[in-house]
């Protein structure tokens, strides 16, 4: 409950950019830009706070981020100016970033102690929902409200608000799964290589991730204000539905998928995003809202199963005192997916259409998604 609540905050503020857009004027690059400042958090996080839960337990690093999520709630519901927006966005990113790793572990914990002798796959399933599927969730719970209730820029905080509150309480009251180690290692920063044994797989991986998180973050920033303008549909429910439209199919396709092989789940993967990028650009030069959504949708399985063999990848090459390590970068590098092209997006915007800048994405992915294609080809038939 409480990472799937977290995760669904950090996407509240996608279906309201275009209400602060109409309410401050806001350009679209000044949207990538607050969406960039929860990236930026995101990041720094992992590399400082992510592995610090392997010393002083689990509980006391999801408690504090937990509770920096509710202050950018409290940052947001004080009708923020431009740059309170931008650290509100900044202080969702770090909470995110301290409690990602930590709340799978935790979740991997708590189900091998009280189901050991059960395979990893209801775990999986739980992680992914939690985690993807609450990204998804929460923009759609938040544009409904703002479509349905009264105070679009408000409601929607305040509700999430309360389920921090009990979020914060449900983890306080749960086991904790790591002693603290009474001498703890000197600290640093998490460690960031890409030197695990079979270097054009790692590289691959890494492609893979930036690219399918390059959609993710397209879609979590400026796809709504696309949907409301390129569009013609400025309904902030919608604008819900269209982020949900995305992540959702790529928690259940990431969880349906469990047991396919390697190879063919990057296959398929690669298939449906690339497809998925043509059918959405398509979609947005016909003006097409059905073809929007179903580009969207295939994306998002694509993006979904993409990233899943990308982390699979990875964590079987690595050696085990270094798949921590070989994680680290490329979660680092994926996030950075999600937050480069969507600034790049934002900037084009300012010279170009918007149709014209998500074709020009499109072209850039759809060239990642060959390379990654060769560089697995070539491994496999080595």
């Amino acid at each position: 409950m409480a990472f799937m609540t977290a995760m669904a905050f950090s996407t509240v503020p996608a279906p309201l950019y275009p209400l602060y857009q109409a309410r401050s004027g806001f350009s679209t690059f000044m949207i990538t830009v607050i969406f960039a400042a929860y990236t930026v958090g995101v990041v720094t996080s992992l590399l400082l706070a992510g592995h610090v839960s392997d010393w002083v337990g689990r509980k006391k690093v999801l408690i504090p981020a937990l509770g920096l999520e509710l202050v950018a709630a409290a940052l947001f519901l004080s009708t923020p100016s431009l740059p309170l927006l931008i650290v509100a966005r900044l202080i969702s990113g770090i909470g995110v970033g301290m409690l990602t790793a930590t709340a799978t572990a935790h979740l991997h914990e708590l189900h091998t102690r009280h189901r050991p002798e059960a395979s990893g796959l209801r775990f999986e399933a739980v992680s992914t929902a939690a985690n993807i599927g609450g990204i998804g969730v929460g923009a759609l719970i938040s544009g409904v409200l703002a479509q349905y209730v009264s105070g679009p820029l408000r409601t929607p905080y305040l509700v999430f608000a309360g389920l921090l509150l009990l979020s914060i309480v449900a983890v306080a009251l749960a086991p904790e799964t790591v002693e603290e180690k009474p001498v703890r290692p000197a600290y640093r920063p998490q460690r960031i290589s890409a030197d695990h044994g079979d270097r054009a797989a790692y590289i691959a991986a890494a492609a893979a991730g930036f690219a399918s998180f390059a959609v993710f973050g397209v879609f979590t920033s400026v796809a709504p204000g696309f949907v409301g303008g390129a569009l013609h549909h400025p309904s902030p429910a919608l604008a819900g539905l269209v982020v949900f439209a995305v992540f959702g199919p790529a928690a259940l396709a990431q969880t349906l998928t469990s047991r396919m092989r390697p190879t063919a789940r990057l296959a398929t993967g690669l298939t449906a995003q690339a497809l998925g990028l043509v059918v959405l650009t398509l979609g947005m030069r016909a003006t097409s809202l059905p073809a929007f959504l179903v580009g969207g949708v295939t994306i998002g399985i694509g993006a979904g199963l993409l990233f899943k063999a990308a982390v699979g990848a990875v964590a079987s090459m690595a050696a085990p005192a270094k798949r921590g390590e070989a994680l680290a970068g490329l979660f680092l590098i994926s996030y950075l997916g999600l937050s480069l092209p969507a600034v790049g997006i934002g900037i084009l915007t300012r010279y170009v259409s918007s149709t014209t800048a998500m074709t020009s994405l499109a072209v850039v992915v759809l060239a990642i998604l060959g390379a990654v294609a060769t560089l697995s080809r070539r491994r496999t038939s080595q």
